[in-house]
């Protein structure tokens, strides 16, 4: 499996993150998902999820930072458009990012249940996208948390991929 995200010189279109248009912000946070595709998906492949994380976040907060977690994404839907977080086209579930935990205390689930791009604070950040393959629906609901998606997948992954996109400080 594969999966393709277009990016501008390897980073991430400022569109999508810390130096998006503030029309393109909600609450000062940057919320226009980016696109990306999927080829070359196994064959009993009947949903797709996904995990966009910030590893390089550890250093700064003390943990690996959760920018969007979407499952339940029907298998002939291999073209992610831009905003689908927000538009959501084919009801996939979303899980809680960063910004629900109780270090954050966000509580407006516009901001804590949908995807939310790169800011980094102090550096460059390389931020990994995963796709993973499953061959089920996740018994999962919109706000599920991590470790849950971790707990789902078990014994249901066909194939994962993942790319790594930088975002700039």
């Amino acid at each position: 499996m594969q999966i393709k995200v277009l990016t501008d010189n390897n980073f991430l279109p400022d569109q999508y993150g810390k130096y998006a248009d503030p029309k393109l912000k909600y609450q000062g946070f940057p919320v226009v998902s980016f696109p990306f595709s999927i080829s070359d998906v196994p064959q009993n492949t009947k949903t797709f999820a996904l995990t966009f994380l910030d590893y390089d976040a550890v250093p700064v907060g003390g943990f690996t930072w959760i920018h969007w977690l979407a499952a339940n994404i029907p298998v002939n839907v291999t073209e992610i458009p831009e905003n689908v977080s927000r538009d959501n086209p084919f009801s996939m579930l979303q899980g809680n990012n960063s910004n629900a935990g109780a270090l954050v205390g966000e509580s407006d689930p516009i901001i804590t249940r949908h995807y939310t791009g790169p800011n980094p604070p102090d550096k460059d950040h390389s931020y990994t996208l995963t796709v993973y393959a499953l061959d089920a629906n996740l018994p999962l609901e919109n706000g599920y948390w991590l470790n849950e998606f971790y707990r789902a997948i078990e014994g249901h992954v066909q194939a994962k991929t993942t790319v790594e996109v930088l975002s700039r400080k």
